[in-house]
This record gives structure tokens, C-alpha cells and sequence, in this order.
């Protein structure tokens, strides 16, 4: 998964907030709180990666999963050891 994989699910998940262009990976080590997004915002990313990536995270984990890098680093770890 890249940063446009990401960027895309969480603003499916979650909508797009106000005054935040995520197009540019200005964000990537940016706490999404600070952003605007909230522990369901999270919750709900994390179902739609394990949907589309198979990649299984923890409600109580992905709420330290706080932003782009952390969350990549996660997914691309667990994929790269199921492949």
C-alpha cells in the first residue's frame, strides 16, 4: 500500500476535512487527530484496508496507528510477511 492508497481510503472512510489537502505527502508524520479525525474515523479505515489489503488491525491498536507513516509501516510489514 502508498501513500495515495491510504490517502483515498481514509477520505472514503472518513471525508475529506476542511482547510487539509492530503494530496501532498506534506502529512505523512502528522497525528490525524490533529487533523480532524477521530477514533471511529480510524476504526473504520482499518476495516477497509483489512478489506482490500487483508491486513487484520486491532481496535485498540489502531487507535496508536495515529498517522500516515505508522499506519504504511504497519500494513506494508504484515503484508510483505503474508506474502
Amino acid at each position: 500500500m502508498n501513500y495515495d492508497d491510504l490517502r483515498l481510503i481514509l477520505v472514503e472512510a472518513a471525508g475529506s476535512v476542511e482547510g487539509v489537502d492530503l494530496m501532498s505527502q506534506e502529512f505523512i508524520d502528522t497525528d490525524l487527530y490533529q487533523l480532524g479525525y477521530d477514533s471511529l474515523a480510524l476504526m473504520e479505515l482499518a476495516t477497509r484496508i483489512q478489506q482490500r489489503f487483508g491486513v487484520t488491525i486491532s481496535d485498540d491498536e489502531v487507535t496508536e496507528l495515529r498517522t500516515f507513516r505508522t499506519i504504511l509501516d504497519r500494513v506494508n510489514s504484515s503484508a510483505d510477511a503474508t506474502a
